[in-house]
């Protein structure tokens, strides 16, 4: 989820009469109203492939619903070891975010990367029911091609999306790594709305006006018997760490939580918070490349 998901309204100065100040409230009201849809911020360009960056790399269409879906599917280098189904933040498109995991295929991983609707070449609009199902989606794709171990990477609103997905999904993926995901919406709107003095006094209408029939935190406990692991930075400012910490508490074995460092889902920049992804996929005892 990027900062900017419910900014707040610019108001002109000077303004001092009673309906000037009736219509700053109106504002406020609207925008409330409107956090929900503002949780999406779809780009539809893709800026980049991974063949810039010297991966191979294969389209994929997902056209047996609606709306038809788009993503890439990187071959693993050598023998596969298992498949990482990495669902993006609220943010752009897979082409902005696929830096997370391009270095995975040189490690004996495939990688799948869902753009969820209205993202990228992906059709339709984002709203949060239908991008829960664009996972299931991807997931069922995923699981019907073979028989390797499936293991799902989402980050900041992708994680909540995807452990929900997951969490409520009959046939539960080998393995769930979540960094720096939303555990409430409501939450996460109250905390963003009582960032500005100006939408402080509103954050509990914030709250009330979030969807929370898909909150992540109500859920996770049913990944019982599924490997997880949860990362966060404690500098991160966008999603406070409080939310994993949320999550790792109320999570059922096994699972694993280390605090990073560095920006918003930034983690896989640092070759360390590489290394402790790839230390939790050895722990799964998946076949040797």
């Amino acid at each position: 989820m990027n900062s900017s998901a419910c900014n707040g309204v610019a108001i002109s100065k000077g303004l001092h009469s009673g309906l000037a100040k009736s219509l700053v409230l109106l504002g406020l009201c609207l925008w409330l109203s409107g956090c929900a849809a503002l949780l999406f911020h779809p780009m539809k360009k893709l800026v980049a492939t991974p063949a810039d960056a010297g991966v191979a790399y294969e389209d994929v269409w997902l056209a047996d619903g609606d709306p038809r879906l788009h993503g890439w599917w990187l071959p693993a280098q050598g023998e596969a070891r298992a498949t990482v189904y990495f669902l993006h933040g609220n943010a752009e498109n897979i082409s902005t975010h696929m830096h997370s995991v391009l270095w995975l295929p040189e490690q004996g991983y495939n990688v799948f990367l869902l753009d969820y609707r209205g993202y990228g070449r992906s059709e339709g609009a984002p709203e949060l029911p239908g991008v829960i199902e664009d996972v299931r989606r991807g997931y069922h794709w995923l699981r019907a091609r073979g028989e390797l171990p499936v293991v799902v990477l989402g980050q900041s609103i992708g994680g909540a999306v995807a452990g929900y997905a997951m969490a409520t999904e009959a046939d539960k993926p080998d393995a769930l790594v979540l960094d720096a995901a939303v555990a409430s919406f409501p939450r996460i709107a109250r905390e963003v709305a009582q960032r500005q003095w100006l939408t402080w006094p509103f954050a509990g209408l914030a709250a009330a006006l979030m969807p929370a029939d898909y909150d992540l935190d109500a859920v996770i406990g049913q990944l019982a018997g599924v490997p997880q692991l949860y990362l966060h930075s404690p500098d991160d400012g966008v999603i406070p760490p409080g939310h994993t910490q949320t999550l790792y508490a109320l999570a059922a074995e096994p699972k694993q939580r280390h605090s990073t460092h560095g920006p918003h889902i930034a983690t896989f920049a640092f070759p360390a918070y590489r290394g402790v992804l790839l230390d939790f996929l050895e722990t799964l005892a998946l076949p040797v490349k």
